[in-house]
């Protein structure tokens, strides 16, 4: 049997995510809001799910450079992985800190700052577009002759490590502080305070910082999260909203210097008024009402069966054909949306629920098998479904919302 192994890092990970939580809640600290590190993990999940279906590609491009252009060809050796270390850490730091100084690398990077709280559910906050960002940055390490695999391997050391400088129950670390980045450190990264911005890029090793001038020690304790807070839980608002700040920005202005200095200037001389046309255009707006425990058992629910299905689906990834690889995909990214905008009270999340259901029933018609059997049960749900649309459709917001149209 052919299993992908990567597969335990979803319950290794979310292991470790509910032990910190007991940590904190027998402490009494504050530490976790349930619909923040929702949203954080539902954007740890959409990233796990992408990563099954474009790992191979980075690899592929990897290995194509070091073939074709590579300047010179490395063999394994100890010395030899010490110095990628060193390299893909340095790579990173850049790759890091021009994140925060661009704005068209920051649209992707945002997301990760999103979140008010800090701990192990924020570290899942990682989009896939971050990841063809890297994989550009890192393309210079096959050019100067690293084989993909060796590569690879610290992709995983990289995306290990920084899982766990997301907490605060964590304080100093003694002789650690002054080469490794730890969660003092990290705590400063995320913080939204004027003297703590645009510090302590690094990945695992902080000498970086120190030697670019970007480190700072943590003094009192952050505050978490962005400057102008988002103030959304939508899966997509996160995942686009700078962008589509970006966009609207380059849309006022008239010469191509001024577009040019809105795409690629920097974060912290962006226009923030242009949050609010955003908003406005898109109608997004954050429900304040308390979100009642029918509401909240239902979106964990979601949630734990997603986590259970995504460790099957990557774990036995090898064995599923592209076309379902990709509609479970897509019921996973709908699940993920939905989600979101049960959070947010929003009642278009049926039209949400309906498409989901839709594509569950179009998935036994990947096999030809009975089709006539499978055609006819699909034809009588759907006319039940749309000669009961509005009865349904109201009954499920009541269960949901607690409220009727």
């Amino acid at each position: 049997m052919v299993i992908n192994i990567l597969a335990f890092a979803v319950p290794l990970f979310i292991g470790f995510i509910l032990l910190e939580y007991a940590i904190a809640r027998k402490r009494k600290l504050p530490y976790f809001n349930l619909h923040t590190s929702i949203a954080n993990v539902s954007i740890g999940i959409a990233e796990r799910l992408c990563d099954v279906l474009v790992a191979g590609l980075f690899y592929f491009v990897y290995e194509s450079l070091q073939k074709n252009y590579g300047l010179f060809v490395i063999k394994p050796g100890v010395l030899l992985w010490v110095l990628l270390f060193l390299f893909t850490d340095f790579i990173w730091y850049w790759y890091h800190r021009l994140a925060h100084e661009i704005n068209i690398l920051w649209a992707a990077h945002v997301v990760h700052h999103q979140s008010e709280d800090f701990n192990y559910t924020a570290s899942t906050r990682i989009t896939v577009f971050q990841a063809f960002i890297r994989t550009g940055f890192w393309a210079i390490l096959p050019l100067l002759g690293f084989p993909a695999g060796m590569i690879t391997s610290f992709l995983l050391i990289h995306g290990i490590y920084p899982f766990f400088v997301h907490t605060r129950l964590v304080g100093k670390l003694g002789i650690l502080e002054y080469v490794f980045v730890t969660p003092s450190h990290h705590r400063v990264h995320h913080a939204s305070d004027e003297k703590y911005l645009d510090k302590n890029y690094g990945d695992i090793l902080i000498i970086w910082d120190k030697l670019f001038g970007t480190f700072k020690k943590e003094e009192e304790e952050p505050a978490y999260g962005l400057t102008k807070p988002l103030n959304s839980y939508s899966f997509l608002w996160q995942h686009f909203h700078f962008a589509i700040e970006i966009w609207l920005s380059m849309k006022a202005k008239k010469t191509f210097k001024e577009k040019w200095k809105v795409v690629f200037g920097k974060p912290a001389d962006f226009d923030p008024t242009v949050r609010e046309k955003a908003e406005a255009l898109f109608q997004v707006r954050q429900n304040k009402e308390t979100i009642e425990k029918p509401l909240n058992r239902y979106v964990i629910w979601q949630m734990i069966i997603l986590l259970i299905g995504l460790f099957f689906f990557i774990l036995f990834e090898h064995y599923l054909r592209f076309p379902i690889k990709m509609a479970i995909t897509f019921i996973i990214l709908l699940t993920l949306i939905n989600c979101g905008a049960i959070m947010e009270q929003k009642r278009w999340i049926f039209l949400v629920e309906f498409l989901r259901f839709t594509v569950i029933l179009l998935i036994p018609f990947y096999s030809t098998a009975y089709w006539q059997t499978k055609l006819s049960i699909v034809l009588i749900l759907t006319g039940v479904l749309l000669g009961y649309y509005h009865s349904i459709k109201r009954n499920y917001l009541t269960y949901v919302y607690r409220f009727r149209q």
